[in-house]
């Protein structure tokens, strides 16, 4: 089932939910059990020299399991959702057409949506609209400005943090030139879905997955965080990729010595856990998701358990013993 090719398209695994579930480790366990690779659908893991910020998989998870889209792109070259669609889609009928098992795993929600759903084609940039609101950004702020996005996009909102000044002056203007939501654009005009995917979000109780985003933030200044982006800064100013990713500027605050370790592993808890809250009421939204809840040491082991029984009972015919 999970290997078959359809007229639609190739069909393929879907694993998303919030940073820090566990979701790579389950895409790397079923990809082991079900001779798969794993696409990265991931907006930061694709960029070379944020492997330990972004929470990329490591050397010894990428000779056990082939993993595509991660550390490809300099940070200095800006991948949009569309064009990582259309090598994500690439990379799932390669990965096909080898009678391997497609997977793919991320939290990033506009990346998955532009590669299951497609995005269509929003208006072109307005040099006067976008310096209007760029102004606006720099008199009240980007908070204030999300809120204002969130009235008239409630849908795209929440995927913009507090860093993503890029995404938040598109999505203003695009609304302030068509009159249409930004999200709206991303529906409109498309294919509900392509080729065949079978999408599992996983869900962890939220006290249990504030511990786990303390455990990574901690695990990731322990592996050189800082360092990496001390080797980021020597090749000049730092690149959007980082500036807009999770922890970078907290980072830099204490290469320069603005703030200490303790205080910038706490904002980035912080952080953290409100972007994997926005995480979730991005993919709860997302049609098509069937949603697994679980918690503890096990819940890796289970979750994929759960995942393949269902891929079985799809598989068999029904009635057979």
């Amino acid at each position: 089932m999970v290997q078959e090719r359809l007229d639609s398209g190739v069909a393929y695994l879907v694993i998303v939910g919030p940073t820090s579930s566990g979701k790579s480790a389950v895409g790397m366990q079923l990809a082991l059990k079900l001779q798969g690779e794993i696409v990265s659908a991931d907006s930061r893991q694709i960029y070379a020299g944020l492997e330990i910020g972004s929470g990329a998989p490591t050397a010894d998870e990428r000779f056990f399991v082939p993993h595509h889209l991660v550390a490809v792109d300099s940070p200095w070259r800006r991948t949009t959702a569309g064009d990582f669609a259309r090598r994500a889609r690439q990379a799932i009928v390669e990965i096909a057409d080898r009678g391997k098992t497609p997977i793919l795993v991320g939290g990033s929600g506009l990346y998955v949506r532009a590669t299951v759903e497609g995005l269509a084609l929003a208006p072109p940039a307005d040099q006067t609209v976008r310096a209007e609101i760029e102004a606006e950004i720099s008199r009240f702020g980007m908070q204030e400005m999300i809120g204002r996005l969130a009235g008239v996009d409630p849908s795209y909102a929440p995927s913009v943090g507090v860093n993503d000044r890029k995404r938040l002056v598109r999505a203003l203007e695009v609304f302030r030139i068509s009159g249409v939501p930004f999200s709206d654009w991303h529906r409109t005009g498309v294919q509900p879905v392509w080729g065949s995917p079978r999408c599992f979000g996983l869900e962890r109780p939220r006290a249990e997955l504030r511990e786990l985003i303390e455990q990574r933030v901690e695990a990731m200044f322990a592996a050189g965080w800082i360092d990496e982006v001390t080797e980021l800064l020597r090749a000049g100013e730092l690149p959007d990729a980082a500036a807009e990713a999770l922890g970078y500027r907290s980072i830099i605050d204490v290469i320069r010595g603005r703030t200490d370790i303790p205080k910038a592993k706490e904002e980035i808890i912080i952080a953290t856990r409100q972007f994997a809250k926005r995480q979730m009421t991005w993919f709860k939204r997302t049609p098509g998701v069937e949603w697994l809840q679980t918690s503890g040491e096990r819940a890796v082991e289970v979750w994929s358990e759960s995942i393949l029984s269902r891929l079985q009972a799809v598989a068999e015919p029904e009635g057979a013993a």
